[in-house]
């Protein structure tokens, strides 16, 4: 797994094996990634979207605590998916950047609790697959306008996003911040540090 630029972010291309069957892969190793990242993955909810060339889908975020991490695939077609810091204080506030997922390097993104994420289909029939570290909790989740000029994103070219109502009418990054909706650096290094702590193995105490 390879660190993005934000902290608390990775990108892992998987080792493809084909023969005159096909392909295989591990897309997802939990000793590898506890290695990595410093903690293991939770599993409680698996989401998949089928999305046509263009829909844009994001920028979403959950309350922290609990959060929501994510490792996301493309298993059909390709989009660019986009992991956003929203943590107030952290040196890359507002700062984004884009991996290209499809089925044919097979790479996943894992993004930790309190940063954003985002994606566009590339392709007609894009999709995506993520593993969620916590349930979907309406009440605790949050969006970001994708199209908001002061994160800045760069989108497809030459193609109109197309965006649902509730993304359209999320505020932009300024104004969920004046509003405290965002989450801050520090309660997310101590919430993901805890986490990492649970993970630790236990030492013996010497007699």
């Amino acid at each position: 797994m390879k660190p993005l630029s934000i902290e608390g972010a990775w990108a892992y291309r998987p080792a493809l094996h084909g023969d005159e069957r096909g392909t295989f892969l591990e897309w997802f190793q939990g000793d590898r990634f506890r290695a990595e990242t410093g903690r293991s993955l939770t599993l409680a909810q698996a989401n998949c979207s089928v999305s046509r060339r263009g829909v844009l889908r994001g920028v979403h975020f959950a309350d922290v605590p609990p959060g929501q991490a994510k490792y996301v695939t493309c298993v059909r077609g390709a989009v660019r998916d986009v992991v956003v810091d929203l943590r107030t204080g952290s040196p890359t506030f507002g700062a984004w950047e884009a991996v290209e997922l499809d089925d044919t390097g097979r790479a996943a993104v894992f993004l930790s609790e309190g940063l954003g994420h985002a994606f566009q289909a590339l392709t007609d029939d894009a999709t995506v697959v993520y593993l969620c570290s916590a349930g979907y909790r309406p009440e605790r989740e949050h969006g970001i306008n994708p199209l908001d000029p002061d994160l800045g994103i760069t989108w497809l070219p030459g193609v109109e996003p197309v965006v649902s109502a509730k993304d359209a009418a999320a505020p932009g990054l300024a104004e969920a911040a004046a509003a405290g909706l965002l989450p801050s650096y520090e309660e997310c290094r101590a919430f993901t540090a805890a986490l990492a702590r649970q993970d630790a193995p236990a030492t013996e105490e010497t007699p």
